[in-house]
């Protein structure tokens, strides 16, 4: 079992940074992959970023590569996502997802992911 927290959401202008955090409790957290997702207003939930168990492999959908970085510290049991030069498209409900990694490919599927945090907003003005 893995419980999930997210912090650092906020409101911000476009062009700004922002850094997500999700604090995970529970035992072997190094053992399970995390991703980001989110949801923007009247839009299905979709995939953000993903990052191995430890943190040697990382994914990134299309809108926000080059944009965004995730990263983790299993020390710490802790995974960020270091969002920059923000937009508008870019506000949602940013949710932390963990799953048991047992394969060397990291899922981007949200119905792999087991383990889901309350999510934080972040909203990007013009």
């Amino acid at each position: 079992q893995v419980q999930l927290v997210e912090s650092g959401g906020g409101l911000v202008q476009a062009g700004a940074s922002l850094r997500l955090s999700c604090a995970a409790s529970g035992r072997s957290f190094s053992t399970y992959a995390v991703g980001w997702f989110r949801q923007g207003p009247g839009k299905e939930r979709e995939f953000v970023a993903a990052i191995s168990r430890s943190g040697g492999t990382t994914r990134y959908s299309d809108s926000v590569k080059g944009r965004f970085t995730i990263s983790r510290d299993n020390a710490k049991n802790t995974v960020s996502l270091q969002m920059n030069s923000l937009k508008p498209e870019d506000t949602a409900v940013y949710y932390c997802a963990a799953y048991l990694q047992r394969g060397v490919l990291i899922s981007i599927t949200s119905a792999t992911y087991d383990y889901w945090g309350q999510g934080t907003q972040v909203t990007v003005s013009s």
